[in-house]
């Protein structure tokens, strides 16, 4: 196309400084955080205290997804050989290097809903799989091999520790080749890239059911782990967009231009109309079939509280990025794609909420500093520890053996 872009028109030594305004802004969402779980948790009220709970595991569980989407995305790159996503590599990988911290934030917040019966009470209560007990409750009897707190507690660390595990090798191998070069990290990265690949698709079903599904224990449905997989996906490809066009605006990443952001736009809005699919799917069908225990999930999300959000959702979700990002040059400029970027991080909040609150806090719903504190808390959190991540190691991999052809890409 006659343009040459040389290396040395790039400073691939350069580094993120994560400092000044940012930082402070960071640093100060966390103190807001930690104030408003602590009042939750320390209130007389007990619909506070699990209000409190409910928005912990919603933080905790979203803010797990999106590290893990980060090192799903890095996989993924890896087994299609993808090359113009190695310039912007490195923002996937900073928040796959969180997810170990993510991991064990979200460990100890089931862990502590399950003991201080706050979270999980439908299947996890006195005398629910005793058949002398009044409390006894034939279908989470019938479910009990499969929801106990020892297994549930056990599938939690080998899910969440395996998916850690090979995030942090991934990184490990990435940097490797830095000071090394060859094709060794490489090839050794696309082998385990392939088996993490396997392990994630299979094993993430599991863990949605386990993590959100489990706290209604008499509803299931097989449309579930898609639906939460899409979520997740959807949120992680947002949340590379945010933090690419930031630090982009911040002076660094010169090699990235409007064509890895037309990619990552493309990602964004077709992923978002897989996610309405499964959606739309998982709805239809239990409209349609009318069993009751399946209909109970979405009876309680058509309650006066629930209905106007549940609605809400799918213009967020669907009807938003349809429109805003079907058109090509919208997804090669900056502003629109951190708007949307933006609306869709905003947007799958409130699925995450809409698939936790009437399970755990039902009719006592609220909107106040709780939700709002929370979750700043959690975004100052991840700002914090991704962006000091991310400006540990240089910005570019320079010994990525399809760096050339991200430099040269152009759609």
């Amino acid at each position: 196309m006659g343009t040459h872009n040389h290396h040395h028109d790039y400073n691939f030594s350069e580094k993120f400084q994560f400092a000044g305004i940012a930082k402070i802004l960071s640093l100060l969402g966390i103190a807001v955080g930690v104030i408003a779980i602590v009042m939750g948790l320390i209130s007389s009220d007990h619909i506070m205290v699990e209000r409190t709970y409910a928005n912990l595991l919603l933080m905790g569980y979203y803010f797990t997804c999106v590290c893990a989407a980060g090192a799903f995305f890095v996989a993924l790159q890896m087994v299609t050989q993808s090359g113009w996503s190695a310039g912007l590599i490195r923002i996937p990988q900073a928040m796959a290097g969180v997810l170990p911290i993510a991991a064990i934030l979200l460990l100890v917040i089931v862990a502590l809903g399950l003991t201080t019966h706050n979270l999980y009470h439908h299947w996890n209560a006195e005398g629910l799989t005793d058949p002398n007990s009044p409390h006894y409750d034939k279908l989470v009897a019938g479910k009990s091999a499969f929801l106990n707190v020892p297994g549930f507690l056990i599938r939690q660390i080998l899910f969440m520790g395996s998916y850690s595990i090979f995030a942090l090798a991934l990184n490990k191998l990435s940097h490797k080749e830095d000071l090394e070069g060859g094709l060794n990290s490489y090839k050794r990265s696309f082998k385990l890239s392939a088996i993490f690949l396997v392990i994630f698709g299979f094993t993430t079903p599991i863990w949605s059911f386990d993590t959100i599904m489990s706290l209604e224990a008499h509803w299931f449905s097989t449309m579930f782990g898609w639906y939460n997989f899409a979520a997740m996906w959807v949120s992680g490809i947002s949340t590379i967009v945010v933090i690419t066009i930031l630090v982009k605006k911040a002076g660094y990443l010169s090699w990235v231009n409007e064509n890895h952001l037309h990619d990552l736009g493309k990602l964004m809005f077709g992923f978002s109309i897989f996610w309405t699919y499964v959606w739309f799917a998982q709805f239809m069908l239990i409209w349609y079939s009318n069993i009751p225990e399946e209909t109970v999930y979405f009876y309680k999300r058509w309650e006066p509280e629930f209905k106007p959000w549940f609605w809400l959702s799918i213009i967020i979700n669907f009807v938003a990025p349809l429109l805003l990002l079907v058109d090509r040059d919208a997804k090669r400029k900056q502003g629109m794609m951190l708007f949307v970027a933006i609306l869709l991080l905003c947007g799958h909040w409130l699925d995450y909420y809409i698939m936790i609150m009437p399970g755990t806090v039902e009719a006592h719903r609220g909107f106040g500093f709780i939700e709002i504190g929370t979750a700043i808390g959690f975004v100052g959190l991840f700002t914090f520890l991704v962006m000091s991540k991310l400006s540990k190691h240089p910005l570019a991999p320079k010994n990525h053996p399809f760096l050339d052809e991200s430099l040269h890409h152009q759609i």
